[in-house]
């Protein structure tokens, strides 16, 4: 299953401002969410791994009590110490990336302080429900990773996270034999819920891997400069 080029690479909302205080443009900043275990830090991780060659990336991390994600991104060592940075939320998820996005914005902004200029900024959400989404003032693109093992009926229950990111990610392919989910029913069923919006199939253990959510990301890139 790949993506529908025909559809506009950039989502309709844009963040309110392209721009810095010094006029300078600010990194483009693309938001990672989805329920627990879909695979959204390993995500952010080979995307790093894929891009980091070619763009200067940043990554900002939600975690509610801990900074498990981060010290994940830097055992991995998939970009240097300084370009990832944690958030703990002490609350749900979705507060700090939809209602109060305060704490992410200070992390997001350090980060272009202090290892800029950035051409990306990745900020993964902590692991929560299908209505978790971002709010417009802390992302430009919304991608949502869910993932065969919590059931192929993901698409068709929808929700915000589903319905509504500018790209959906369908994680652990692989699995699907030994979880009983149907690729099919699950593509049939996110075009049912998502009309036009792109949809990724992806196995970060096969070759392929990142590669169709990396076209995408670059995608994004090139209309937020042009």
């Amino acid at each position: 299953m790949h993506l529908d080029h025909s559809r506009p690479q950039v989502g309709a909302a844009v963040s309110a401002d392209a721009h810095r205080p010094d006029g300078t443009r600010r990194a483009l900043r693309i938001g990672l969410g989805g329920p627990v275990g879909s695979g959204k830090t390993a995500t952010v991780a080979a995307l790093c791994r894929a891009l980091r060659e070619e763009l200067s990336l940043a990554v900002v991390t939600n975690d509610i009590y801990t900074r498990e994600d981060a010290e994940f991104l830097l055992r991995e060592a998939v970009l240097p110490p300084e370009r990832i940075a944690a958030v703990e939320t002490g609350a749900c998820p979705h507060t700090a990336i939809r209602d109060d996005i305060s704490a992410n914005l200070e992390a997001v902004e350090d980060l272009e302080d202090e290892a800029g200029p950035l051409d990306i900024v990745l900020v993964e959400s902590g692991g929560d429900n299908l209505t978790a989404t971002f709010s417009k003032g802390l992302v430009d693109a919304q991608i949502f990773v869910i993932d065969v093992a919590g059931g192929d009926d993901i698409p068709r229950k929808g929700g915000p996270g589903v319905t509504t990111a500018d790209l959906l990610v369908v994680n652990k392919t692989d699995l699907a034999p030994y979880v009983g989910s149907d690729l099919g029913r699950m593509a049939t069923d996110a075009k049912a819920a998502r009309g036009d919006g792109p949809v990724v199939f992806q196995s970060l253990r096969s070759e392929a891997g990142v590669t169709e959510v990396a076209v995408w990301v670059r995608a994004q890139l090139t209309a937020w400069t042009a």
